[in-house]
């Protein structure tokens, strides 16, 4: 087939429509430089300096792995993840149109824990030692306990009924206060807000915790007002009031506030220390909406060994509660109505379905081992990348008008015959990218204009050798013969060592040194096919439509 003049023009057309269908079908995916959008290094967090290179190691292998399958659920067309050196992740996030969602759903710990919620009975036993803890620990005097106050003989309800009838009579003694000030018209003392009065009443004083605490909606839940939840926290980081807690119990908060009347608060819950099942055993997790309340849920789907063990705590504690964990916040606390096996959901109130979508993609994807902070971050706009395929294509369309004048201006008809197997390389060169969908970036466009010069190359050392072997007196057939055999072995030579280098760059390199090297090796392979197949067989054609075989030839 290759033999026939016939075969070659098949295959030449057969192969440029193949070119031109995947290039109309699949078009050109523009790279991270081309056509905007996010750079990210990521390292693994490890503030307190506690693991060593090889622990740091394995945790980026595995953040490797799980942030390339959020990415690839994420539905970025040709991400770049990949890990360079031993502990630094690179991501090149090409086209992203929500960049802070997509920095969210990667930087995300995602562990999932599920605990039992636990009685409050020892923790309110607990509170008159945690008070003191916190004084101790500020600098404050110890109190001694009064007469009647939650102690080890009371029973919990009477313990807790005790502390927040308290906070309500202290409350209401502030504004009695107040108002009594205010009527007698007495500036100094109404100018004295609720904070000054609390300084002065010893039931608060002495109460610096318990006092921000309220009476949740379930057992083992406390509310805190929202503007008082990072004076709580604070309280509860201190070594001396962690000391204090009862053993077996964890404090977490909820993951989000909850409006009661006219104010915000956040709950705070009594847990298990230790959770009974993990995220570790989740096979599936999809968002979706309760039909019933209408909230926004994620549905999961547990491991055969998870619904067992699922099955196995939830018979045993019918009627108690189970909290939902996610990064050490509580998405959601329900009471167990019965035997639950490999299904459940996690409550996300009225949060937008995108949240409860981003939640189910990282937990189908997995936590991270740890957390990971950003080294480097930048957003490449639009705009920039418009302006670079721009100048891409100014260089790449002057590139080839100087070829095209100087070829045909030196070779004459030869060289136009070239100029049309140049043609078919560009069609054959873009199709080739579309084809394997490629990304085509800024130093693509490089290679690419490069391509375009080897494929001229190749072209020259043909026409020379043909005009050698007509300078030595054959004829124009048998010197057009003799010119493409002869430099065939120095086309090949220039073609493979740069395609070897071509491969080499695009196995070491990253980045936009890949999408030179793929660029590149497409277009030396086009470039090969162009100078050595289809000018070929333009000057096959061209002899057999000459007029006479003494015409000369023009070149």
């Amino acid at each position: 087939m290759f033999g026939t003049l016939k075969g070659r023009i098949a295959i030449i057309v057969l192969l440029l429509v193949t070119a031109g269908y995947f290039l109309w079908h699949n078009g050109l995916r523009l790279g991270l430089d081309l056509q905007g959008g996010m750079h990210l290094a990521l390292e693994v967090a490890d503030s307190a300096g506690t693991l060593t290179p090889k622990a740091k190691a394995e945790a980026t292998d595995r953040a490797l792995e799980v942030i390339r399958n959020r990415i690839d659920q994420f539905g970025v067309q040709e991400p770049l993840v990949q890990k360079v050196g031993s502990d630094r992740i690179l991501i090149e996030l090409a086209g992203i149109r929500d960049p802070a969602r997509a920095k969210a759903i990667i930087e995300e710990t995602a562990f999932l824990q599920f605990l039992l919620v636990q009685p409050p009975a020892e923790f309110v036993k607990a509170l008159p030692r945690l008070d003191r803890a916190v004084l101790l620990a500020l600098g404050g005097k110890a109190p001694t306990p009064k007469a009647g106050a939650a102690g080890p003989k009371q029973n919990p309800q009477a313990a807790m009924n005790l502390i927040f009838g308290q906070q309500q009579k202290d409350s209401a003694k502030k504004a009695a206060q107040a108002d009594s000030a205010k009527a007698r018209g007495d500036t100094g003392a109404a100018a004295q807000d609720t904070g000054l009065l609390a300084a002065t009443d010893t039931a608060l004083a002495d109460r610096p915790f318990s006092a921000l605490l309220n009476q949740g909606n379930q057992e083992g839940e406390f509310l805190v007002a929202e503007q008082d939840v990072a004076t709580a926290a604070k309280y509860l980081a201190l070594p001396e009031v962690q000391r204090s807690i009862p053993r077996g119990i964890r404090l977490y908060w909820a993951a989000k506030p909850e409006g009661k009347g006219a104010s915000l608060y956040r709950g705070l819950y009594l847990l298990a220390d230790k959770p009974f099942l993990t995220g570790d055993l989740l096979e599936d997790a999809t968002a979706g909406r309760d039909q019933q309340y209408n909230f926004t849920v994620v549905n999961f789907q547990l491991s055969r060994r998870g619904g067992r063990v699922f099955s196995g705590i939830t018979s045993k504690h019918i009627g108690d509660n189970i909290a939902i964990v996610l990064d050490n916040q509580v998405y959601s606390a329900p009471v167990v109505k019965g035997e639950i096996g490999a299904r459940g959901q996690i409550e996300m109130g009225q949060s937008p379905m995108s949240q409860a979508q981003d939640l189910a993609l990282v937990l189908r994807a997995g936590a991270l081992p740890a957390p990971l902070h950003i080294v480097e971050e930048r957003t490449i706009g639009p705009s920039l990348g418009a302006d670079s395929v721009r100048q891409g294509q100014l260089a790449g369309i002057v590139g080839i008008i100087l070829v095209i004048i100087l070829m045909i201006g030196y070779y004459r008809f030869a060289g136009l015959l070239a100029i049309v197997g140049l043609a078919s390389y560009v069609l054959v060169v873009l199709g080739g990218l579309a084809m394997f969908n490629a990304t085509l970036t800024a130093p693509g466009i490089a290679g690419f204009i490069l391509s375009v010069g080897m494929g001229v190359d190749g072209n020259v050392l043909q026409f020379e050798r043909i005009r050698e072997e007509l300078a030595g007196g054959r004829t124009i057939r048998a010197g057009v013969e003799a010119g493409f055999q002869e430099a065939m072995s120095a086309i090949i030579d220039t073609h493979l060592t740069t395609l070897i280098t071509a491969l080499i760059l695009y196995y070491v390199g990253t980045g936009p040194v890949r999408g030179f090297a793929v660029t590149l090796s497409v277009g030396i392979v086009a470039s090969f096919f162009s100078s050595v197949f289809v000018t070929r067989t333009l000057f096959l054609l061209y002899m057999e439509r000459r007029r006479s075989a003494t015409e000369p030839l023009s070149i």
